[in-house]
């Protein structure tokens, strides 16, 4: 095996550590925000994307984006959470094709109830993560990042 060879390999390995340290998150995460209110892991990425607009409203695209889903996943996932009350659409005044998305007071209190719990489900997760020999140095990344922020 070359040295271009192990740069590959070292990559692939790294890239598999990170895959099986987001699939760890992800399930913990779905289990703690099901039990708790009910939400998925990517409904509760809008509801804090959203969160972190200080009043604002995102643009469906911007939304899209931030969950990374499709356009159409959007929509589907937006019409759910506007049905359950949680966030509503602004049709923009300027350009009546552009439609935003905002909170409603009852999906900012639900984020704010939730929040909490998605935090501390990641906290241990991480925690878990770090000692295991196979994900402990990508967990202890994430961990150095999320206290830098």
């Amino acid at each position: 095996m070359g040295i271009a060879d192990d740069a590959v390999e070292v990559r692939a390995r790294g890239w598999r550590t990170l895959a099986a340290l987001h699939a760890l998150i992800e399930t913990e995460l779905e289990r703690a925000l099901g039990a708790s209110a009910d939400l998925s892991v990517v409904e509760y990425t809008v509801l804090d994307a959203l969160s972190r607009q200080d009043g604002w409203h995102m643009r469906m695209q911007q939304l899209a984006g931030a969950a990374a889903l499709s356009p159409s996943a959007t929509t589907r996932l937006v019409n759910r959470l506007e049905d359950r009350g949680l966030l509503t659409r602004i049709i923009c005044a300027d350009d009546r094709r552009g439609i935003y998305t905002e909170l409603t007071p009852q999906g900012r209190a639900l984020f704010d109830e939730v929040r909490p719990v998605h935090d501390a489900a990641l906290e241990r997760v991480l925690a878990e993560a770090e000692t295991r020999p196979e994900l402990s140095s990508v967990a202890h990344a994430v961990q150095g990042a999320s206290a830098r922020a």
